[in-house]
């Protein structure tokens, strides 16, 4: 009998454990998750820094830094000497 006393009560010590456990993975997924959206919303401006290196690098052969700076991001006209 003291066998099917202990088969009837309910652990509420296991019950925790699992809540606990289950609220831990849904928080890392969800972090992991929002990590990901963060990292491919960044896409398009690591794109545009690497071409602005790109630019740059080309560019300051011809002039100073200062001025391809300028040039690749198109306010070459804006400082232009006359």
């Amino acid at each position: 009998m003291n066998d099917a006393t202990n088969k009837r009560i309910f652990n509420w010590s296991q019950i925790k454990f699992s809540l606990n456990e289950f609220l831990i993975w849904t928080t890392l997924i969800l972090c992991a998750f929002s990590l990901a959206l963060i990292a491919l919303s960044l896409r398009p401006v690591a794109k545009w820094a690497n071409y602005q290196s790109i630019c740059i690098a080309q560019e300051s052969e011809k002039a100073p830094i200062s001025w391809a700076v300028r040039k690749c991001n198109g306010r070459s006209k804006v400082y232009q000497v006359k």
